[in-house]
């Protein structure tokens, strides 16, 4: 996802390489349902930066843009690029004007910071958190897990989720704690928190200290609710998610982006407060029947604990989660791209959507991608939920329409874990053939993709644009 947070100004002069030409644009969208809030202008920096280091502001900021400029290469020098562009990423960040995450320390009460987030998108929003680890660091990078608590007291909540991630036994690890700011904004998923856990996964990537491929998200009762709408919503980033005394409907969470990723769910079978029970049944139902589709690609571990309440055993979450580890280049992708507080992902694993296919705030785009040797197959629809089920106000159970989408602009890019970059690349979209041949590898491809995913796992040589609207 990219909001428009903050407008950068671009100054200054050409860094990357001689070839490279100063040079970036918009990426026109349709603004469609639930435009992005309008933009804060930050304060600018006294000392001028070069354009690829303002470009990349942009994005940190949450501006779309696209880099232009051509540099071709070769697949024998993809590494190379990679490294060298993510080291200019990673020095953009480090000279960004904001709030950091500050030094790792061993988890405790004395190791907080504290976030800012934009007015515009939450008034009077402060976001204090625990950053801190526990155990020795690997040497591949602690795995980070996020938590995110009840709807009690703030303070209260807080507290009580700093003493039980310290206890859990997951070490080595790192922990993210955030307090809510506002008990008025009592929500995980709204626009202000998705701009923190952008910016978290942002600056933990780049610190050097977090395995990108080790990241979890969980949370207990309203933390519950909040992590599994977000394993849906970001998955492409996730090892694995575990909402806990929680269950949401899956029109808020659908179970088909959780393709790839672990997700654990435990709520008491008594617990029939918003009928958390009979959601996390609806929820188990729908990841076994795709599991049962797809062996293997829908791992979970999702129970209701016989005579339990709203309280619950927290103990076995964590470490269920720690023993998998993300794929960052599934040649299988499944994605409803749904709206949440108003907003969209644009970036979805290795699919960028330029424009979106549905153009009303009562449909979404699906993108079903698989990829074999370099046969590439994307099917868009748009999807259309009808309620079937509702108590007490809230809608349970839906019924799903799809129909082939016929707008909309698609990026495909693509890596050598994809396919094999020195033979033609077949793409196939709503079974028409959009592309055949070789594709052109450049290093704006590995710049854009990497303001747009921020992941060291995804940086992309290569990319094939797709308008479903010339598809013939």
């Amino acid at each position: 996802m990219k909001t428009s947070y903050l407008l950068l100004k671009k100054v200054g002069i050409l860094s990357l390489t001689a070839l490279l030409i100063a040079g970036c644009s918009s990426d026109p969208k349709e603004d469609g349902p639930n435009p992005d809030p309008t933009p804060e202008i930050p304060e600018e920096s006294e000392e001028p930066v070069d354009d690829l280091t303002a470009f990349f502001y942009k994005h940190m900021g949450g501006e779309t843009a696209l880099w232009s400029d051509s540099e071709p290469i070769t697949t024998d020098q993809i590494d190379a690029k990679r490294e060298e562009v993510w080291a200019l990423w990673k020095k953009a960040n480090d000279s960004y004007n904001e709030d950091k995450l500050g030094e790792l320390k061993a988890l405790s009460g004395n190791s907080t910071g504290r976030w800012k987030l934009p007015a515009n998108l939450e008034p009077n929003a402060t976001m204090p958190f625990y950053w801190g680890t526990k155990g020795s660091e690997p040497a591949e990078g602690y795995p980070l897990f996020l938590y995110i608590h009840g709807s009690g007291d703030k303070d209260d909540e807080w507290r009580t989720g700093l003493s039980i991630c310290q206890g859990f036994d997951d070490a080595p690890s790192a922990y993210f704690i955030p307090q809510i700011p506002n008990e008025k904004y009592y929500r995980w998923w709204q626009k202000a928190k998705q701009f923190a856990w952008e910016k978290l996964l942002r600056l933990a990537f780049v610190s050097g200290d977090i395995n990108p491929d080790r990241v979890y998200f969980f949370g207990i009762s309203e933390g519950g609710y909040g992590s599994q709408r977000l394993a849906s919503f970001y998955a492409d980033y996730l090892a694995g998610a575990g909402p806990m005394a929680g269950g949401e409907p899956l029109k808020n969470a659908p179970v088909e982006n959780c393709r790839n990723i672990a997700f654990s769910l435990r709520t008491g079978a008594n617990d029939d407060g918003f009928f958390r029970n009979t959601l996390t049944q609806y929820t188990k139902d729908e990841f076994d029947r795709l599991e049962s589709e797809n062996p293997g690609s829908f791992v979970h571990n999702i129970r209701l604990l016989p005579g339990m309440g709203h309280s619950i055993d927290y103990n076995p979450t964590t470490p269920w989660l720690k023993t998998h580890t993300r794929d960052p280049h599934p040649k299988k992708v499944m994605g409803e791209n749904f709206e949440m507080d108003g907003l969209y992902r644009d970036g979805f694993y290795n699919l960028y959507v330029n424009e979106r296919s549905n153009s009303d705030a009562n449909s979404r785009s699906y993108y079903d991608m698989s990829i074999d040797g370099n046969d590439i197959t994307l099917n868009v629809q748009t999807v259309r939920y009808q309620t079937t089920e509702n108590k007490s106000g809230i809608d349970m159970k839906f019924a799903r329409t799809y129909t082939t989408a016929t707008k909309g602009k698609i990026t495909v890019y693509l890596s050598p874990e994809l396919v094999d970059l020195s033979q033609d690349v077949k793409l196939t979209v709503n079974g028409k053939e959009a592309f055949n041949g070789k594709v052109s590898l450049d290093t704006k491809h590995l710049i854009n993709s990497c303001g747009i995913f921020f992941d060291p796992e995804r940086l992309y040589p290569a990319a094939i644009e797709v308008d479903l609207s010339t598809l013939e």
